[in-house]
């Protein structure tokens, strides 16, 4: 891909401050005043939606954005994948599931130094030239999660208390537990980063998952619109003292980096108020497509209580659904003639997405075929892709249920679910960027895919043509 010779963020490091679950909605517009540091960086550079990948998951939008890759591209469809088309092999996408390079990967051959602080997917520790502090899929820390090993030995310490690698049951129980929680991760977080930048780098990045558990389990204290919306709650300012208090850790860090620093404070995807589940399996049980040996049978479908030779589809639940059908010659007891698979796709489409909600109107359901949202297709993709709701509901994968909606997921109540509209800020600092003829807020989305060349190009590394995106510049509109 060919740059301007004067890309206006070139810098000799960049440094990345990720969100999780940040939508620019509310980082920019509705608590924009109230967070001056947010505020200062996107008024001195350029800021706007960041649009995520579908599905906008944290596994694997993290990933996407850091190679440029899409998730077909890289086999990964969510938390959890098939190994296989056996009917029991879904596993966790840790970094070993994650073939393709990454930003740091790049910036290694090049002889450029990588500090990575908690990005997902980076447990167990991939390869990486500097410094790398493991991501919450790591089941604790008693695990190798660092590189290198030693520096396991000096988190607490550094981080100026116990380092949390994520919150215990952040979707149910004791509230004021899991928002003291949340504030001592993003607390030694952020003191952990300070100390970091203390060694040597070129790329810094670390990325919070507090907003994600605080949306999660709060959404609804601080959204009127939200079905469950309790005016009285103590809890009711909890998510705008958070934001405050993250505004000003985040620029406690900036006071830390060299002038000149190109720093990006990025979201993997946005968060909106989750409406209910949509049971998807007692879906296709109701109508006719999962036939389960003990029709009472309740609780997370299970392989061993579905009737193989008789079903033709099923489902994981999640953010989203993901679809398979049992297809005979693939799956080990499959129903479906490959060349009925088509029929039966389309069929399943036209369904899901005239399915009304518990109202009566048009629930908005949304399905897709990996072929027409991806590159190219690796690993063992869902055979559909559902978003219910537009993914104002969730998907839930339990069966035995009096009907198809409920009013939580498979894991306990949950207030907010995500929106592929993320955040990203791009600022100098010590140094405004020039304006560009659209202005200093982004006119239109920008793209997930985008962060990564946008790195690359940043430290003088020209991205590669196999990438998804070009990098981000809005100063040729586009």
């Amino acid at each position: 891909m060919e740059l301007r010779g004067d890309y206006p963020l070139r810098a000799a490091k960049v440094a990345v401050i990720g969100l999780d679950c940040v939508p620019a909605s509310l980082a920019l517009d509705e608590l924009g005043p109230e967070l001056p540091v947010l505020r200062g960086l996107a008024q001195s550079g350029v800021a706007g939606v960041l649009r995520s990948i579908t599905p906008p998951i944290t596994v694997p939008a993290w990933s996407c954005m850091l190679s440029g890759r899409d998730p077909g591209e890289l086999g990964i469809y969510g938390f959890r994948n098939r190994r296989d088309y056996s009917y029991g092999s879904l596993a966790v996408a840790d970094s070993g599931m994650v073939k393709a390079p990454r930003v740091w990967d790049y910036l290694g051959r090049a002889g450029k130094t990588s500090i990575l602080l908690g990005v997902p997917q980076t447990y167990p520790p991939p390869p990486v030239k500097g410094l790398l502090v493991g991501c919450f899929l790591a089941p604790g820390k008693d695990a190798a999660f660092t590189h290198p090993a030693r520096l396991r030995e000096r988190l607490d310490a550094w981080a100026g208390g116990e380092y949390l690698l994520d919150v215990a049951g952040f979707r149910a129980g004791d509230k004021a537990r899991i928002l003291g929680d949340i504030h001592a991760m993003t607390g030694a977080r952020f003191k952990l980063a300070q100390r970091l930048l203390e060694e040597p780098w070129d790329f810094f990045m670390m990325v919070e998952m507090g907003p994600d558990r605080l949306h999660h389990a709060f959404w609804r204290y601080h959204d009127p619109g939200h079905r469950l919306h309790e005016p009285d709650s103590p809890f009711v300012t909890a998510l705008r003292k958070y934001y405050r208090r993250l505004d000003g850790l985040i620029g406690g860090l900036v006071e830390r980096l060299p002038e000149g620093t190109l720093i990006l404070v990025v979201s993997d995807h946005g968060a909106q108020a989750m409406r209910g589940g949509l049971a998807i399996n007692q879906w296709l049980v109701n109508q006719g497509y999962l036939t389960l040996k003990d029709a009472s049978a309740s609780g997370g479908l299970e392989p061993a209580m579905v009737d193989w030779p008789r079903s033709r589809a099923w489902s994981s639940g999640g953010y989203y659904a993901r679809i398979f059908l049992n297809i005979k010659g693939r799956e080990p007891q499959g129903a479906v003639p490959p060349e009925g698979a088509g029929e039966l796709k389309a069929e399943l489409v036209a369904k899901l997405e005239a399915l009304p909600g518990p109202d009566g109107a048009p629930l908005g359901n949304r399905v897709f075929r990996p072929e027409e949202l991806y590159r190219r297709v690796e690993g063992v993709p869902p055979d559909l892709i559902l978003l219910p709701g537009g993914l104002r509901w969730r998907a839930v994968g339990a069966v035995g249920l009096p009907g198809i909606y409920t009013q939580g997921n498979d894991t306990g109540p949950d207030d907010a679910n995500h929106h592929p509209d993320g955040l990203v800020i791009a600022a100098l600092k010590g140094r405004p960027l020039p304006a560009p003829p659209g202005g200093r807020r982004l006119t239109r989305p920008a793209h997930i895919c985008q962060i990564a060349p946008t790195i690359l190009a940043a430290l003088g590394l020209p991205p590669g043509d196999d990438l998804a995106r070009g990098p981000l510049d809005p100063w040729q509109g586009s």
